[in-house]
């Protein structure tokens, strides 16, 4: 089955000449001993005009697997609490990316709570503005997109566990991409201390900790969910080191500080 794209010419652009100019003037060059292996990234999903420069520094210090487990969120309220796209492709304009299906059938085989729906990811952007990235960082990229509704925190850890040990026994070798904005709609001054919050939790690599602070103190990072399942599966991968690789608001590119959403780059390895 393929999945078109439905943000095209609205969150990034529509024509893949135009396409791929945006990319390359997001896309940095990072000498190769300053790139970090990466079990993990995570990555806004804004219109690219607001957060394209953070998605593309950070992937461009990345080194990523040829096969990515997305994770992302659920912004449309469709679909299962743990949907899986099993089969066929993502396309964008002018091109692209296939679906790993063994390592897909493998997660739904050996990970319960993971179901094969295509409903939660049809209207979905958090994955789709991520998608030309990787293509641009190698085109040879396959994928296996969940879109995460779930918000009990103990199946949030089932299923990352889960991965993680399907991961262990992969003949592939498998990097994690978390899609996720974060403060939403409040001042720049209000969104960069409570993002900070977030963000040091995840640079603890500690779920929990993430988990808790993002409720306690009420902040709207929308992937907090694929991000709790994401730091469960570095855990259990044994990841050594969280980077912050930079961090902006909406603000300092429309000059509004008084109504702006966060966002973060972050890898982990």
């Amino acid at each position: 089955m393929v999945r078109k794209p439905v943000v095209a010419g609205q969150f990034y652009p529509g024509t893949k000449d135009s396409l791929i100019m945006s990319l390359n003037s997001f896309l940095i060059d990072v000498d190769p001993g300053k790139k970090r292996n990466t079990i993990l990234a995570m990555l806004p999903h804004a219109g690219y005009m607001y957060s394209g420069r953070i998605a593309g520094k950070t992937i461009s210090y990345a080194e990523l697997k040829e096969n990515i487990i997305l994770l992302g969120p659920n912004h449309t309220g469709y679909g299962d609490m743990f949907a899986l796209w099993s089969k066929g492709s993502w396309e964008f304009p002018g091109g692209h990316l296939d679906i790993n299906e063994e390592i897909a059938n493998n997660l739904l085989q050996g990970v319960e709570l993971l179901t094969p729906d295509v409903t939660a990811h049809l209207n979905e952007h958090s994955l789709e503005v991520i998608i030309p990235f990787l293509w641009r960082k190698n085109p040879n990229t396959k994928i296996v997109p969940i879109c995460v509704k779930e918000s009990d925190f103990d199946k949030l850890l089932l299923v990352g566990q889960g991965i993680a040990n399907l991961i262990k026994t992969m003949s592939y070798e498998v990097s994690i991409v978390v899609s996720s904005d974060m403060s939403h709609f409040i001042s720049h001054y209000e969104a960069t201390k409570r993002d900070r919050l977030a963000i040091d939790a995840i640079l603890q690599m500690d779920p929990k900790r993430l988990y808790n602070v993002v409720m306690t103190n009420k902040i709207t990072m929308c992937g907090v969910f694929p991000m709790t399942v994401g730091l469960k599966i570095c855990k259990e991968l044994g990841a050594r080191q969280a980077e912050l690789i930079d961090y902006t608001t909406s603000g300092e590119v429309s000059g509004d500080m008084s109504y702006v959403v966060g966002y973060a780059g972050i890898l982990i390895s």
